[in-house]
């Protein structure tokens, strides 16, 4: 299978939340379809998939989505939320190549620095980041909902 990145489609929806869902990054008080409709009114193109399958133009009936990576910049900072390889994909560089693809956009845009959160517990994605060359910061991430899912 010929692995290759291209931007998010909204006919990716599905695919993309069933990746999220296996991988356990989505959470029942946040809905990734929402999260999905908000990301394409804003930087669409820092949405990127990774597609196994025909590497032909125009060829996506064929195509299965095998990783996906939301990322943004706001003027200040880069973050990337979403990044997700399916299980049986695992290992290929799936992963390194989206990020590193995001980061080439976001320096492109002359972003300084990318950050992303990882839950504690997460220690395979922690040591995933880590051989990646990101660095743990002492902060506390706060929050506060301005809409409801």
């Amino acid at each position: 299978m010929t692995v290759h990145t291209r931007q998010f489609d909204p006919a990716d929806t599905e695919a993309v939340v069933a990746l999220w869902e296996v991988c356990g990054l989505t959470r029942p008080w946040n809905d990734p379809r929402a999260d999905i409709a908000l990301k394409l009114r804003v930087q669409p193109e820092f949405f990127r998939v990774a597609v196994g399958g025909s590497a032909l133009a125009g060829a996506r009936a064929n195509d299965e989505i095998v990783g996906s990576v939301m990322a943004g910049y706001d003027g200040h900072r880069g973050w990337a939320y979403y990044l997700a390889t399916a299980p049986a994909h695992e290992g290929r560089g799936i992963a390194t190549a989206l990020m590193r693809e995001v980061e080439a956009l976001l320096l492109d845009l002359g972003c300084p620095k990318v950050q992303l959160m990882v839950r504690s517990e997460n220690e395979q994605t922690l040591g995933f980041y880590d051989r990646l060359g990101y660095e743990s910061s002492d902060v506390r991430v706060l929050g506060r909902r301005l809409i409801a899912d």
